[in-house]
């Protein structure tokens, strides 16, 4: 007995590791020049302007270009071939590398915290700020949410969890700069309070997303499966099988934007040791061909077709 399988055309044929590295690399690279730019001109301005609040989100921008780098290395790193020491690969230096982020981006963010607190306990030491502030926090909100639509248009185009954490790392500066800008309009108007308190919120929303990026990348490195949804697609996939009866004990776990699969199939008892791998090695081509499975680990279960039942 055997079974052929005919491959389908996949969603994501053009989804292979070495264009999502290469879209990787460069929209990481274009944040490079956008937040090398904003980093200098935020500070340099910030600092002969008096505003604390457009300081900070200088510092924001910086830890982003730090975070780009991290980016730039797990991106490197994780395209690297499976070898003795990694046999599923190196896939997760991008959890790894989205932890790194998470982390950079709490302590930027406590940082920030810190700073605006001790400001605010000495309000009269604030300055009125000079106008160009507002300006230059104008630019880099439009710049920053530029940045963010391509970075994440391009994330979901390879669907790469780390490159919408560094997406939404840019959202985090868009937000941060509207902040920014409103207070230093309030200090400009009479309240110059305002701008230590936008630098407090700034540092708060930075440290938020710090924990939140961090603890997912967490969970990732601890084995966390992938979400019901794409495990139910993965299970019809192999019911789909000419040949599989059955699927149970479906287990995954992430490596990096990647699935490892392990799975028991039933295949017909009366069917030969033979064909019954033959079923189970077609099974798993299918869903290699149409998922972002790295591998996939088969048990095959025997299974009888139950017996009709006859009329009384």
């Amino acid at each position: 007995m055997k079974f052929t399988v005919i491959a389908d055309d996949t969603e994501d044929a053009q989804n292979t590791p070495a264009v999502r590295a290469a879209a990787a690399s460069r929209s990481t690279w274009v944040s490079v020049g956008v937040n090398i730019l904003l980093t200098v001109s935020q500070i340099a301005v910030g600092m002969l302007a008096r505003s604390q609040g457009l300081i900070a989100d200088g510092i924001h921008s910086l830890s982003d270009l730090v975070a780009d780098f991290v980016v730039l290395f797990a991106n490197h790193h994780s395209r690297k071939d499976a070898d003795a020491g990694h046999p599923y690969g190196h896939q997760r230096f991008e959890n790894a590398a989205s932890l790194v982020l998470g982390t950079l981006l709490l302590a930027v963010g406590v940082g920030m915290l810190w700073s605006a607190f001790r400001k605010l306990e000495d309000p009269e030491s604030v300055q009125t700020v000079h106008i160009i502030a507002l300006w230059v926090a104008g630019g880099a909100l439009v710049a920053k949410e530029l940045l963010f639509r391509y970075m994440l248009a391009v994330a979901k185009r390879v669907k790469s969890g780390m490159l919408v954490a560094n997406a939404w790392h840019a959202r985090s500066d868009a937000a941060s700069s509207l902040v920014v800008s409103i207070g230093i309009i309030g200090n400009l108007a009479g309240y110059p309070i305002l701008d230590p308190i936008a630098a407090l919120i700034v540092g708060f929303m930075v440290a938020k997303m710090g924990w939140e990026f961090g603890w997912d990348a967490l969970h990732d490195l601890m084995d966390r499966s992938a979400d019901e949804k794409e495990v139910d697609a993965i299970r019809r996939t192999l019911l789909e099988t000419p040949g599989v009866a059955g699927a149970h004990d479906i287990r995954t776990r992430k490596m990096g934007d990647m699935i490892v699969v392990d799975v028991h199939l039933e295949i017909e008892a009366a069917v030969s040791v033979a064909a019954g791998h033959e079923i189970a090695v077609a099974a798993r081509l299918r869903v290699l061909q149409h998922h972002r499975v790295l591998n996939v680990m088969t048990h095959v279960d025997p299974w009888q077709k139950p017996a009709a039942q006859g009329v009384s």
